[in-house]
């Protein structure tokens, strides 16, 4: 590939002993090398900040941010790298998560060819220990403001933009930084987001991700809808419900 245009990875990172080493090394096997990678600590309280300074020595790429005090979510994290990334692009993974090898490559190839300024991909489940079972999720091939009020159908792991659409927009302190942050980047820029529909990354379970707080995240939904976009009532009780039908399918998978 010849495209030589630098990448801006962001990583945010609280407590992630068991599970940053596997993150950096999904980014070191890369098959496209031009990326910077901006993991901004969360004042973690483990071995966190020690594995990855052993990695930033060895290589210049990798370099270690950190927040004054611990903020309790990725959006000051997030917000940290933005300021200091260099790149044309911007690309998201968390701590805990994983690339495949092709990633950044096929991503940056897929949106030049096209002259899209945002895309995304379909993602790989593993449980917390890190087990895959050929669980895949597939997200919807074209995303629109209008799209993703329904469900956010783009998976923060996959994400790969121009830096220009996202300018001075950052992530708020609010639930679903991440839904906010793409529905604020699509409704302010007009920006359509596409789907390469290949798999590209594996999205690591939590713990206790199959009994979690079903009814905390439609109260999330519900609040962003309402509060933060000032969805109508009407409009609002059906993108609600189908948010409900595409979390259940989701939850299947």
């Amino acid at each position: 590939m010849k495209i030589s245009r630098l990448i801006s990875v962001i990583v945010p990172c609280y407590n992630a002993e068991n599970t940053i080493k596997a993150t950096i090394q999904s980014v070191l096997l890369q098959t496209y090398s031009n990326w910077e990678l901006l993991i901004v600590d969360d004042c973690s309280t483990d071995d966190s900040v020690k594995i990855i300074n052993q990695y930033s020595i060895k290589d210049p790429r990798i370099k270690l941010l950190s927040t004054d005090k611990n903020t309790g979510s990725p959006s000051e994290p997030r917000n940290i790298a933005l300021e200091a990334a260099k790149g044309q692009y911007i690309a998201f993974l968390d701590a805990d998560d994983t690339w495949l090898p092709n990633k950044l490559e096929e991503q940056l190839e897929f949106l030049e060819m096209n002259d899209f300024d945002f895309v995304y991909s379909n993602y790989e489940k593993m449980n917390y220990q890190g087990k895959r079972n050929n669980r895949i999720v597939c997200a919807r091939s074209v995303s629109t403001y209008w799209d993703i009020l329904e469900s956010n159908g783009i998976p923060c792991l996959t994400a790969l933009l121009r830096r220009k659409i996202i300018g001075d927009i950052r992530f708020q302190q609010t639930p679903k930084e991440d839904y906010v942050f793409w529905l604020t980047i699509m409704r302010t820029r007009n920006v359509t987001a596409y789907n390469t529909n290949k798999i590209h990354a594996i999205y690591r379970e939590s713990k206790n991700s199959r009994s979690g707080d079903k009814w905390d995240m439609i109260r999330k939904q519900w609040y962003v809808l309402r509060m933060v976009e000032n969805v109508k009532k009407v409009p609002a009780i059906y993108f609600m419900s189908t948010f409900l039908v595409k979390g259940f399918l989701k939850f299947l998978k």
